[in-house]
């Protein structure tokens, strides 16, 4: 009886960890990079669907390519810097008004780009890039309009330049910018 139990779970080890390490499982709304140990990442990627690589030689990373919510709100955690957001974005206006912006950033990778992400950023590209970018990139534009034009007169000119100008810096990385939406300006 107790050989019955080992050979069960030496079959298991084997279904779960050598045969599953053959295949790269990709759901929708999601692509693979590959690293493979003699060449690096490789250049192609693999679209939705089940795809073979080479177990313990080759290693694959899933990357979302549906549009992302970068939450700029007060419930954002900083003591976990790998989620998608932040916490309100402090700014001074032209007028010398000191400002907190929160909104959502709407974001999406390019997936024919994500292998040169993952190789020249990295996984942490949220932490690295997007961020600091994205506080940077609104301190910016508060500072060329008053507290009056950002909360009320031009408050669509204020998100159309931050989107333009996000997208500049983003865009060359493999990020697409696909809104910034502002929802409170204190």
């Amino acid at each position: 009886m107790a050989d019955q139990g080992i050979d069960k779970l030496m079959y298991s080890f084997v279904m779960e960890d050598v045969l599953k390490g053959f295949f790269i499982h990709v759901p929708p709304g999601y692509v693979a990079a590959v690293y493979d140990l003699g060449r690096g990442v490789l250049k192609k990627i693999y679209k939705p669907g089940l795809h073979l690589k080479i177990p313990f030689w080759q290693k694959a990373m899933l990357f979302n390519t549906q549009t992302l919510e970068y939450g700029i709100t007060k419930k954002f955690n900083p003591d976990k810097p790998e989620l998608l957001g932040d916490q309100p974005v402090t700014a001074s206006t032209k007028d010398n008004k000191k400002i907190t912006i929160e909104g959502t950033i709407l974001l999406r990778l390019d997936p024919e780009q994500i292998p040169e992400i993952w190789q020249s950023i990295g996984e942490k590209f949220v932490e690295k890039i997007v961020r600091p970018t994205i506080q940077s990139r609104l301190r910016m534009i508060a500072a060329k309009y008053t507290l009056q034009e950002i909360s009320a007169t031009k408050r669509a000119d204020v998100e159309i330049s931050s989107r333009q100008e996000l997208e500049r810096i983003l865009y060359p990385r493999g990020i697409f910018v696909e809104n910034v939406l502002l929802k409170e300006v204190n």
